[in-house]
């Protein structure tokens, strides 16, 4: 409850300070796994697309038709190891951004608010019986 003693702008400025703190060690966090994940996705994409390349060379080399599509599937799967971390490489600066407004004061939370409806379901159980409708097919005699 509200302290009586003190004024209201007082503990909503406290309450605000309090929240941006928080915006700022999830952003920070996020941030940091972001960064670290990246480091391994980059990795990763370099030894995938190497090996696809290499697969792809010597399969086409002795005319292993099995063998090149195997090549040519781990070309795609570097691609989409790029794409995860060209996102994330996206979303990163996107949080620094949020960081550097939270530092000159200039922060708004635009965060995706849910609201929660309620369900239109009645309070009383209806009784509701199902009878089976029951066709004849007269070209089963």
């Amino acid at each position: 409850m509200a302290d009586p003693k003190r004024p209201v702008t007082d503990q909503i400025k406290e309450i605000m300070e309090e929240n941006t703190i928080d915006d700022l060690k999830s952003l920070l966090t996020r941030r940091e796994s972001l960064n670290c994940c990246n480091i391994y996705l980059i990795y990763l994409f370099h030894f995938v697309q190497s090996a696809g390349i290499l697969t792809t060379t010597v399969a086409t080399g002795y005319n292993y038709t099995y063998l090149i599509w195997i090549g040519v599937g781990l070309n795609v799967l570097a691609s989409l190891l790029n794409v995860y971390e060209k996102t994330n490489a996206n979303l990163s600066k996107t949080y620094l951004k949020n960081i550097e407004n939270i530092k000159n004061g200039k922060f708004t939370d635009e965060s995706a608010i849910e609201k929660h409806e309620e369900s239109n379901i009645p309070s009383t159980p209806t009784n509701v019986t199902v009878k089976p409708i029951v066709t004849v097919n007269p070209l089963a005699n």
